[in-house]
Parts: C-alpha cells; sequence; structure tokens
C-alpha cells in the first residue's frame, strides 16, 4: 500500500468535486481526486448533458411536423433513433475533454481512479493507495432509485443510465414517475415517433406550482402524451415488446418498453461511512449549514448531502468548501436563491418560494403579480404564447417566482440575481430591456406590481392634477 498525504481529498468526479478539485488546485492547495467510475459524473454521461441533447433531437422533429403556422408545409420526420442517439454521444464527447483526467492532471491534481472508502475518521483507501488529507469532501452523488415494485427484478427496464445506450426506438415507452426526468424524456420519445404512457402514484410534476405544471400537462396531452396519476405499479410484467404495468386500483398499461424514473439516491454504499463517525439520513449524508458531516474533518456536497439535487447546487456547494476549507472563512448554505428548471416544451422554472409556500409564510402581507406570455410581442411573433409569470412579493420584495413557458428556464436567472441579492421589484421595473424579446416578461411582470399603485391611485391623480395646474 502506498501512503498519500495532501489538503484536500475529494470524493468523486462529477459537478461539484470537479469544481471543488480545479479550484482549488489553482489557488495553491494540494488535491488528491477519486473518480471509481466515469470522469464527469452522472450530469455528463447520463443526465443533464444526453437528456437536453436528446430534447433538442425532439424539438428539430416537432417543428418540422408543426411549420405550417409559419407558412412553411408541415413535413413528417423522419426519424433515425439510432443516428439521434449518436447525436447524444457526440455532443458528451465534446464537452469530455473540460472533465478528463487529463485536464486535471494538467492542473495539478493529482487522479486516482478507484472509488474511496473510509478505513478510519482520517484515512481513506483508493485501490492501493491510503490517503490522509487535511480536509476530505464527498462529492459521490446520486444514481436512480428503482422501488421494489413485484416482478420488476425479472423485466427488462431503462432509467436514466441505460436509456442514452438504446439504439432500437420503443414503440410505445411506458415511464414510470412523472418528475423531471421522467417527463423529460416522455416529450423527447413522442416528438422522435414513441407512443408515450407516463404513469405516476401521485401528481405529475408534483414539487412544481399546479397553475404552472398545468401548462405544460395540457401541452403533454395536446402530443398525445397519455398522462396517467394516481397509478400506483402492484405489479409489472412481460419482456421487452410486451410488458404491462398493473396498477393498485386495477388498472394495467402496456407497451414495449419501460423507462424508471421514480426518483433518485445518495451514493453512499461504497464508503463505508461507519469507519469515519459519518451520519446519514434518509437522504443522504447528514450534514450541518456549513455541509459539514458529522466528522469535522470531512464535508459532503451536492446530491450525496441529500439536499436539492441538481447540478448547479453542487457547484455553488464546492464554492462554500473553498471558502471555508480554502481560505479559512465562515460559508453557510442557503435555497432560497436556488433556480431550477425543467427542460419539457414549454419549461418550468422557479425561484425561492411557490405561491402556496409564500402564503403560508407571509399569510396577508404576499402579492402575486402575474404577466402571461400571450401579451409579449416576441412570444406572439414566435407563437409561443403559452405560459405565464407569477411573482410572490412581500413588502416590494420578490421571494419566489414562478415561470412556465418558452425558455423559462433563461428568464428564471434574472430573478436568481434579484433573490441572491435581496433586491426589490422598483430594481427590475427600472431595468430596460431590448424589444422585442422574450425577457420583456420580466420586466412587465414588474410592471405588474407597480401599475394599480401608479394607475388605480386616487393620491397620484391628485398629485398630477396639481401639477399640471402649476407647471409652466
Amino acid at each position: 500500500m502506498t501512503r498519500l498525504k495532501t489538503d484536500l481529498l475529494v470524493i468523486g468526479a462529477g459537478s461539484g468535486g470537479l469544481s471543488l478539485a480545479a479550484g482549488a488546485v489553482q489557488m495553491g492547495a494540494s488535491v488528491i481526486l477519486l473518480e471509481g467510475h466515469k470522469m464527469g459524473g452522472d450530469c455528463l454521461n447520463f443526465g443533464c448533458v444526453p437528456s437536453k441533447a436528446l430534447i433538442a433531437s425532439g424539438k428539430t422533429a416537432y417543428a418540422q411536423s408543426h411549420a405550417a403556422q409559419y407558412g412553411i408545409a408541415n413535413q413528417s420526420p423522419e426519424v433515425d433513433y439510432a443516428a439521434a442517439k449518436d447525436h447524444v454521444a457526440d455532443v458528451i464527447a465534446q464537452i469530455e475533454p473540460v472533465d478528463s483526467q487529463e485536464r486535471f492532471e494538467g492542473l495539478g491534481v493529482r487522479v486516482i481512479r478507484e472509488y474511496g472508502e473510509f478505513i478510519s475518521p482520517t484515512e481513506v483507501r483508493a485501490g492501493d493507495h491510503i490517503i490522509t488529507a487535511r480536509r476530505v469532501v464527498i462529492a459521490t452523488g446520486s444514481s436512480p432509485f428503482v422501488p421494489p415494485i413485484p416482478g420488476l427484478d425479472t423485466v427488462p427496464y431503462e432509467t436514466n443510465e441505460t436509456l442514452f445506450d438504446l439504439r432500437e426506438r420503443p414503440d410505445h415507452l411506458l415511464v414510470v414517475g412523472g418528475g423531471p426526468i421522467g417527463m423529460e424524456m416522455a416529450q423527447a420519445h413522442r416528438r422522435l415517433g414513441c407512443a408515450v404512457t407516463v404513469i405516476e402514484g401521485a401528481k405529475v410534476l408534483g414539487n412544481d406550482d399546479p397553475e404552472m405544471a398545468a401548462v405544460v400537462i395540457d401541452q403533454f396531452r395536446a402530443e398525445g402524451i397519455q398522462i396517467e396519476e394516481g397509478a400506483m405499479a402492484a405489479e409489472i410484467r412481460g419482456q421487452t415488446g410486451a410488458i404491462e404495468i398493473h396498477a393498485k386500483d386495477g388498472r394495467v398499461f402496456k407497451g414495449s418498453h419501460l423507462l424508471m424514473a421514480v426518483g433518485r439516491k445518495s451514493n453512499t454504499d461504497r464508503l463505508n461511512l461507519d469507519a469515519a463517525g459519518i451520519e446519514t439520513t434518509k437522504r443522504g449524508i447528514k450534514v450541518d449549514a456549513s455541509m459539514r458531516t458529522t466528522n469535522r474533518r470531512v464535508y459532503a456536497i451536492g446530491d450525496v448531502a441529500g439536499g436539492l439535487q441538481f447540478t448547479h447546487v453542487a457547484g455553488y456547494h464546492a464554492g462554500l468548501i473553498i471558502r471555508q476549507a480554502l481560505l479559512g472563512l465562515p460559508a453557510k448554505n442557503r435555497t432560497d436563491h436556488i433556480p431550477w428548471a425543467t427542460y419539457t416544451d414549454p419549461e418550468l422554472a422557479q425561484v425561492g418560494l411557490t405561491e402556496a409556500q409564500a402564503r403560508q409564510e407571509h399569510g396577508g402581507n404576499l402579492e402575486v403579480v402575474r404577466f402571461h406570455y400571450n401579451h409579449n410581442d416576441r412570444a406572439i411573433a414566435e407563437r409561443k404564447t403559452a405560459g405565464l409569470i407569477k411573482v410572490m412579493v412581500v413588502r416590494g420584495r420578490p421571494v419566489g417566482v414562478s415561470i412556465a413557458g418558452a425558455q423559462a428556464g433563461e428568464l428564471i436567472n434574472l430573478w436568481a440575481l434579484v433573490l441572491a441579492n435581496g433586491l426589490k421589484m422598483k430594481h427590475v421595473a427600472n431595468m430596460v430591456a431590448p424589444y422585442p424579446t422574450l425577457g420583456e416578461i420580466n420586466k412587465r411582470a414588474a410592471g405588474a406590481y407597480f401599475s394599480p399603485r401608479l394607475f388605480d391611485s386616487a393620491g397620484v391623480k391628485r398629485i398630477v392634477g396639481f401639477v399640471q395646474r402649476w407647471l409652466p
């Protein structure tokens, strides 16, 4: 065994681990990075990147068959499903060098391609290395959760870790799970020519504002996607080409392929956390507000820490650790300014509190302002008028924003900036947006907040009348 010492040991080369390792080594720390599987983690190889690439293929096919509204003849797209997967693989390949072992070794990081396992509170074994570090950061991410549904162990199924390797287009894809992953892949496959049924035990897009989710659900149904809610799977039978899902209420759903997309579980099994005195919860590793575990030398970031499971959150956590472990400065995790988006068409985006959460927390102090896409000239020009923005405001300050519509994931960026810096509606109203852009929707939402204060105010009218009488 080879013994190594380092300032910082990072376990896991996903988005959080890579961000941390790159930042730390360039700031002068010695860094060892462990990765037993693929550099880039879930996001690059099985998640964000391949899913958005496949969604782009689906959008292109959909545009061909819905061009008449722009004065161009509709064409039935000729979909080559395997070629679409080649497109996905090519996108991954273009991004891979940024996350590669070679790049990080070039930065000065020692990369060891082994899984890490604690053998004591201060030591981690990785292959034939035993590593001692001043600080250890666990960034092992998450993987698909597959529930113990009777019969599932005998039926072939896909998860996000296998779906992008599938080369033969499913005739009828059964998607178990109506969250972001399930819904994104359901729409992409429908647009690539598959029949699709989404089977959800509760409500699809159940973590989103219902008013916003309805915009997406309406579009899904218009595209011919079958959505079955309140359908808890009781048993799954069959083989590829003939799969049946039997719900507890007696409904039976038949299809050719099965995608399990019911959630994620933190990757902790290989870590031997007990040896390090690190406690876990049902969601992941137990951490405090500083992302520190019950072992004072060890932090956990990203999905494995059991909080919001988004790539950008892992990157944010990496910044918190750099501040603490490298600079010795205090830093605490917060979530009120964290945005997220679901890349369906229309998109869904959220930052801060939903309307229901804001009403519960702020009661009568809450004002909700809305602005609909069908009043935005750019949306009208591009025939993207389905959707709206909803801003939750307390005493002039936004506490949450929900958007459903075209490019919602882009529009939410402004509000993430506003919430992160404690800005007010007046700051958004003061912004000048270029015309015509979808970005004007944000400014018009601020205008909807101030309009009644300006145009429905008797006091304002009296002041204007007085000024007009005396103004030369």
